[in-house]
């Protein structure tokens, strides 16, 4: 009799209990905190299509532009943290933003849990073709005898080309004009056309206009020349010293399960690790890289610390 007291009370309990069904067991979104057509949002696209082949659910990527980032990012601070809705940010989401801002809708750090670092891409130093200069000491000399009259384009206040090309102005002594856009696409095509002059962008996007001639590449911003482009000088070997390093990485909101971020983690490590993926990003000037969350974590930290410092020496903000 006792037993099938038990017996009743086990399957009674089991009747009430939710039961926790797998992780992903329905679509999960992306959230790019810039406009279409940016690295960012290459970068979340390439993902949520293996990530869909791999997890058997839908990944699908939604633009959330504005604030230089801020909004689709809140968006993903704000959300329950069941690994249904998550953020492909930037350095500089996370690593800048606090800096830049008086106010913040979110800590950039401590609002979300680093799932891996997915990528460094090329940073380079672009114009338009109507400009007539051929490397990096023209245009200082040419900006130099024409103060203010060249137009730099950037994905907005505060954003990575925004600083490197103020990094740029200070250690080269000139004076440029700074086109906020709300994006990266806008801010390249602008330059195409000749709106704006100068840009410091992404090679996912400024590279095939430079392969059409519709730009002209003088250097990248990292310390040593990209292994795609070994004949582009950097930045650094006309003005010792200048470098700037752009990465991209993958989040949730803070308090995304452990299974969920280490299942995560692995997959991007899978997929970035592909021969295809990484040709495929490669001759975009793109390297994927592997990492642990608490890689990311470590460096986002680190960033966050060094760019804080800088932002706040050269006085830029973002309002």
């Amino acid at each position: 009799m006792f037993k099938k007291i038990i017996f009743t009370l086990c399957v009674a309990l089991v009747g009430i209990a939710p039961v926790q069904a797998a992780w992903p067991d329905r679509t999960v979104t992306l959230i790019v905190p810039w406009a279409p057509g940016g690295s960012t949002d290459i970068l979340a696209r390439m993902l949520s299509d293996y990530l869909t082949r791999s997890l058997g659910q839908t990944f699908i990527v939604e633009n959330k532009a504005g604030a230089s980032g801020n909004i689709g990012s809140n968006l993903v601070a704000k959300a329950k943290p069941d690994g249904y809705t998550l953020l492909v940010g930037s350095m500089s989401t996370h690593a800048m933003n606090q800096a830049l801002f008086s106010s913040m809708p979110f800590e950039p750090v401590d609002d979300f849990t680093p799932i891996s670092l997915v990528a460094f891409v090329t940073n380079t130093l672009v114009i338009n073709p109507k400009i007539p200069v051929n490397n990096v000491a023209e245009l200082i000399a040419y900006a130099k005898a024409n103060p203010k009259k060249l137009n730099f384009a950037s994905a907005g206040a505060g954003s990575t080309n925004h600083i490197s090309a103020v990094l740029f102005e200070l250690a080269a002594g000139i004076q440029m004009t700074h086109i906020p856009y709300k994006g990266g696409a806008p801010a390249v095509l602008d330059t195409v056309a000749g709106q704006t002059e100068v840009l410091f962008g992404a090679g996912t996007q400024t590279l095939p206009h430079v392969k059409s001639g519709k730009l002209k590449l003088l250097a990248v911003t990292e310390s040593a020349r990209s292994p795609q482009l070994l004949d582009t000088p950097t930045v650094a070997e006309t003005l010792p010293g200048y470098e700037l390093v752009v990465w991209y990485g993958a989040f949730g909101p803070k308090g995304l399960p452990k299974e969920i971020t280490e299942r995560l983690s692995t997959e991007i490590n899978r997929i970035v690790a592909l021969p295809e993926v990484r040709l495929k990003m490669s001759a975009i000037g793109v390297e994927v890289v592997t990492s642990t969350p608490a890689g990311f974590a470590k460096t986002l930290q680190q960033d966050t610390a060094k760019f804080t410092k800088l932002i706040r020496e050269l006085k830029i903000t973002a309002e």
